[in-house]
């Protein structure tokens, strides 16, 4: 099911999710600052690209320091409206049954993307 589920994820819209994730991503890493953020979006790239079966934790002994201070920094840097568009796809998903399941996926990603910082994905 699991499988299933990927693939027509990637269909309906993931690749191209995950694709602008990689492609944010190795811009952000072209400057030293910005590497932290590219490393994020890489790893929001890679639970985009195969939602199912994966879950977001925190790592262990987070959220720390440093993971507070860093989401701080991504939330006024703008990065929230990742999360906003997560949420308008997952409330146009969710309108019909057969939609649910992805649009609980970008709920799912929403939440991840406002506070990446101090977790994975397994």
């Amino acid at each position: 099911m699991k499988t299933v589920g990927n693939i027509l994820w990637l269909i309906l819209g993931g690749l191209l999710v995950a694709l602008i994730y990689y492609a944010v991503g190795l811009l952000m890493c072209i400057t030293i600052i910005g590497i932290p953020f590219g490393v994020q979006l890489f790893k929001l790239g890679t639970f985009a690209m195969w939602p199912f079966g994966h879950e977001i934790v925190n790592k262990p002994n987070e959220p720390g320091c440093l993971s507070v201070v860093m989401n701080l920094i991504w939330i006024l840097l703008g990065w929230w409206e990742i999360a906003v568009i997560h949420l308008v796809c997952g409330l146009i998903f969710c309108i019909t049954i057969v939609g649910l399941p992805w649009g609980i996926l970008h709920f799912r990603l929403a939440i991840y993307s406002i506070l990446p910082f101090g977790k994975e994905v397994r």
